[in-house]
């Protein structure tokens, strides 16, 4: 048996280098090759995906789920799921994440990757509870959580393996590597996968970026360690804050015990249409070049491939990409003086916003966004390490405000009856509360317009006839 791949250029790829831009129309594209290239999965949803659908592409995402889900009935489909955050940037009341869970599954997605930015388990409870309940109900459906991946005094190889075993007394059907920021060096992949092979019995998947230039060398040893699932991206996407290219792994370990056993034929006719999909977003400029290199120094700033353009767009829209270099070396110290929390949406844009801030005023934590308020109080769940007691008291300015140690989902009330009942006016299907629920004030004019749109659409034309 050998190795299986998850091809990410449909989600993760797009999303690391072109700020998740990628249309439907342009996603389904190639969807009838890579259906068949023999794939474990693709990645298709979840991530930023849902967000930018609404907020950028005019698009409705639960319909790119339902086509795409048509257009492949013989891959499996993955979405990324950040835990108690569902697809948005703040906690979710539980009975919103199991509608969304719920709905995910029945529109289509067979593989949900849980995870939660600061591995806080008890914000991957719900999640992983309510993807095993529909896995029951629908007949498909697994449920994969990953551990985020980082270095820091406290992430040690001991923590990872600890954590697993927790993963999997949970309740998860495999377990994923999740280096967001392509800083997994290859021995440290190699001790890692090689202990968690030792101390758990779920198949694991490993998850990396190109970002630093040592991706291929780190599948490489966690593929000898006895990694059972890797990330790649078809070619035209791969690379730079993207992932290894899929056809160089098949290329490398063809003929061996390793060997994916892809259609490399269909692979090339895929790429042909991805390439034209990667042109156009070369040539309007939302694929910055930047992000096609690879930068070595991220393995000492550790920042993300989706994190890196995000920086890029922010710098860029303010005029001020003389400053890139010095806000790539604000966030390992922003990191450190927030307890090293790892950086994966939506901390790697809360960590990477208050270094732009640090750098473009001049003075570190004289403006400070509220969710990085939130965050020091226990908000988004518990630091990895104590945040520094200079930098908490300054960001919470003399104010006495509480600092939760439980489950923040514990104080949200149930969400999701009083979406519907308060657009029930709007609303046509349990999805489209969903939407309201996890992006309500963009949701509210997608969904109008959608909505205005149709009815134009429908109206009869009123024909008359002048005869003369």
């Amino acid at each position: 048996m050998g190795v299986k791949i998850v091809d990410t250029c449909l989600r993760d790829g797009h999303q690391s280098l072109f700020a998740t831009r990628m249309t439907t129309p342009e996603v389904l594209s190639a969807l009838e090759e890579l259906d068949k290239v023999g794939y474990y999965a693709l990645e298709v949803w979840g991530g930023a995906t849902f967000d930018a659908c609404i907020r950028f592409l005019n698009e409705d995402p639960w319909d790119r789920l339902r086509a795409i889900r048509k257009a492949c009935p013989n891959t499996k489909l993955q979405m990324l799921f950040r835990g108690q955050n569902i697809l948005g940037y703040k906690h979710y009341a539980d009975d919103v994440v199991d509608k969304f869970v719920e709905k995910s599954i029945e529109n289509g997605i067979d593989i949900i990757r849980i995870f939660d930015a600061l591995n806080d388990i008890r914000n991957l409870k719900c999640a992983v509870d309510s993807t095993n309940k529909y896995k029951k109900v629908f007949g498909r459906g697994h449920c994969q959580i990953a551990l985020s991946y980082t270095t820091s005094p406290v992430h040690t190889v001991d923590y990872y393996v600890e954590l697993a075993k927790e993963i999997e007394a949970m309740g998860a059907d495999s377990l994923c590597i999740k280096d967001m920021a392509g800083v997994l060096l290859p021995t440290d992949a190699y001790e890692l996968v090689s202990k968690l092979k030792a101390n758990t019995k779920l198949p694991i998947e490993l998850h990396s970026h190109c970002t630093a230039g040592i991706a291929e060398m780190t599948y490489m040893k966690a593929i000898e360690a006895g990694v059972d699932i890797i990330d790649t991206a078809l070619s035209p996407i791969s690379g730079g804050t993207s992932q290894p290219p899929t056809e160089s792994f098949q290329y490398a370990l063809a003929g061996t015990k390793y060997d994916p056993h892809l259609d490399v034929k269909l692979m090339e006719k895929a790429a042909v249409k991805m390439t034209k999909v990667k042109d156009k977003y070369l040539e309007n400029g939302m694929l910055n070049p930047k992000a096609l290199t690879s930068n070595p120094s991220i393995l000492k700033y550790q920042v993300p491939g989706g994190m890196l353009s995000n920086l890029m767009s922010q710098l860029k829209n303010q005029g001020a990409m003389d400053k890139y270099e010095e806000v790539l070396k604000e966030v390992p110290r922003v990191r450190k003086d927030l307890g090293y929390p790892p950086l994966v949406t939506p901390l790697s844009q809360m960590v990477g916003t208050q270094a732009v801030m640090n750098v473009m005023t001049g003075e570190r934590y004289k403006m400070i966004p509220k969710e990085i308020g939130e965050y020091v109080r226990g908000l988004y769940g518990r630091t990895p390490a104590p945040v520094d007691p200079d930098i908490l008291k300054k960001i919470l300015n003399g104010n006495n405000d509480e600092i939760i140690t439980h489950r923040p989902a514990d104080d949200l009330a149930p969400q999701f009856e009083s979406f519907k009942e308060k657009y029930k006016d709007l609303v046509k299907s349990d999805e489209d509360v969903l939407t309201c629920a996890l992006f309500e004030n963009v949701a509210v004019k997608f969904l109008e317009n959608k909505y205005k749109l149709n009815e134009e659409k429908e109206e009869p034309v009123e024909i008359n006839l002048y005869i003369g």
